[in-house]
């Protein structure tokens, strides 16, 4: 389980978290902040020794969701964009390992106000750490890296990338880090949304069995990908410190029909928040980590997101943990 790689730098990941949570960014509302986020992006990935393409696209008339706080029911947050340009980043090893790649990504821009240092400097940091970790090992795993535009609006960034063929190969696997840095101890911080019980019992129990403390990473994942949610568990177990994983199986099956039914049952469509989602829907095995967002953090989606709220010593494990799924080499077996 490449327990070689690592660990990770809490002192690294916390100036990645300041210095790209300095301010809300985004090509709508931000963009010069943006520009400036994916320059120190691409120039972090390059100084690790990552071959990195700036990936632009365009959509049209594109139904997603407003990057507006507020808490709005869903038929609300539905917005038809358009027209929507922006670019996402793919970084490649030089020399990796052939065959299928896996995915590890996080995207770059934040909500309307919100300097977004969880929701999500925090996910963009653990991909430059991963980054960092695995570029000098001797054998290159075959990971491929990216940096997503436009999650905040619909996944639009994401939704392009996984239309898009990888340049030289197949992909095996995705694996997503959605406000990963924020984590309460104390009991009654975690929170369930409604249903929750009921549609993931095993997940539940753990959490009321823990005293609803906010103190693990969530790990969601489908049967596709469960091997390499439980690989990932274990990384995070060894890790000092070690970090509790709850491992939450969505029963739904990947492609278009599982993206049906989230519409149908509110439970379930909350485990399609982020850019896996988009993989998932291609039919490409994916797991999101996750600190839960807003049923932890009271800073989601505000100003009050700033990095001073997370815990960098659990965001290294975290990315730790990752870097030793993407060198493990078989986490997605197909």
């Amino acid at each position: 389980m490449a327990e070689d790689v690592g660990p990770a730098d809490p002192a690294r990941l916390r100036h990645d978290v300041e210095v790209l949570a300095a301010g809300p960014r985004s090509r709508r509302h931000a963009p010069e902040a943006m520009i400036l986020a994916e320059e120190y992006v691409a120039g972090e990935l390059a100084g690790a020794g990552w071959q990195v393409h700036r990936e632009p696209f365009t959509t049209r008339w594109t139904v997603g969701c407003t990057d507006r706080h507020g808490n709005r029911a869903l038929p609300l947050k539905v917005r038809v964009h358009p027209r929507l340009t922006g670019a996402n980043l793919r970084a490649e090893l030089p020399g990796a390992a052939p065959g299928p790649t896996v995915v590890i990504g996080a995207h770059l821009d934040t909500v309307y106000g919100s300097p977004g240092a969880d929701d999500n400097a925090s996910g963009v940091a653990v991909v430059l750490e991963v980054a960092r970790l695995l570029a000098p090992r001797p054998e290159r795993p075959a990971v491929t890296l990216m940096v997503f535009d436009h999650e905040e609006v619909g996944l639009v960034g994401a939704r392009a990338a996984a239309r898009t063929p990888t340049r030289s190969r197949p992909v095996a696997g995705m694996v997503c880090l959605e406000s990963v840095g924020y984590f309460a101890d104390a009991p009654g911080t975690q929170r369930l949304p409604k249903g929750a019980g009921l549609a993931f019992g095993p997940a539940v129990a753990q959490v009321q069995q823990a005293g609803h403390r906010g103190d693990f990473t969530l790990v969601v994942h489908r049967r596709s990908s469960q091997r390499a949610a439980e690989l990932w568990r274990a990384a995070a177990a060894r890790a000092d410190p070690a970090l509790p994983a709850v491992l939450l199986r969505d029963p739904r099956p990947d492609g278009p029909l599982g993206a049906a039914i989230g519409l149908a049952v509110p439970a379930l469509g909350h485990l399609g928040r982020s850019d896996h989602a988009a993989f998932w829907n291609r039919r490409i095995p994916a797991l999101m980590l996750t600190g839960t967002a807003n049923f932890r953090n009271a800073h989601y989606h505000r100003a009050s997101d700033v990095p001073e709220t997370l815990d960098y010593g659990r965001l290294a494990t975290v990315a730790t943990a990752t870097a030793r799924l993407g060198a493990a080499g078989d986490a997605f077996p197909g």
